[in-house]
């Protein structure tokens, strides 16, 4: 019998919950080691204790397939308390450096919230720039339902944004590796040279 994709787990939250903490915040970066385009976080407040109905199969967007992505997306824009976005362009990545920049974009998905969380669980690092009370994770997307479903959000959105850039972009295939350094991404930098939304600091294009 085939058995549902492993959930995230929601161990972190519930502890937060149980300290009489409610409105926890889950962040999330994607394309951040791509070498054109942005990188993009996601920020999401789920509901306390959310239900399994909705939340089954919500887990490290890596994981998932781009269908499954979708629709895990529209689950939680419809049952989160809140959700947004952040954006830093490949400029800034080239203008202020690759983590200033991701810190960058979570500030920008914070800041449109409509509530301000009481918490913050982030993937990977501390968000060194935020007030609120935080706790970073390692693997966070696969240990905590907020942060997978940042992930999803970041991912979701970061995906469409670069298939809208192949339009104006045709030489580079991005629709196809959004942006990282794949073989075939490789060799159009070395046919076509540099875009103006490849990150021009990043080793990688430089010799291209």
């Amino acid at each position: 019998m085939k058995t549902s994709p492993k959930s995230a787990g929601y161990d972190e939250e519930n502890i937060l919950i149980e300290s009489g903490l409610s409105l926890i915040a889950g962040i999330d970066e994607v394309g951040k080691g791509a070498l054109a385009g942005p990188v993009v976080a996601g920020a999401v407040i789920l509901p306390p204790s959310p239900q399994q109905t909705w939340t089954n199969g919500i887990r490290d967007s890596k994981l998932m397939t781009p269908n499954q992505r979708f629709s895990a997306f529209q689950k939680i824009i419809s049952h989160s308390i809140s959700y947004n976005y952040g954006v830093s362009s490949s400029i800034e990545i080239d203008r202020f450096g690759i983590s200033q920049a991701t810190y960058l974009a979570m500030q920008r998905a914070l800041k449109g919230l409509n509530l301000q969380p009481d918490f913050l669980l982030i993937d990977g690092y501390r968000l060194p720039t935020s007030p609120i009370p935080q706790k970073h994770l390692i693997h966070g997307d696969s240990l905590s339902l907020s942060i997978a479903s940042a992930s999803i959000i970041a991912k979701v959105i970061r995906d469409k944004m670069m298939e809208d850039l192949d339009i104006a972009y045709p030489l580079y295939d991005f629709k196809s590796h959004k942006g990282y350094g794949t073989k075939k991404h490789l060799r159009s930098l070395s046919l076509y040279g540099a875009s103006t939304i490849h990150r021009l600091s990043f080793k990688r294009v430089i010799p291209f």
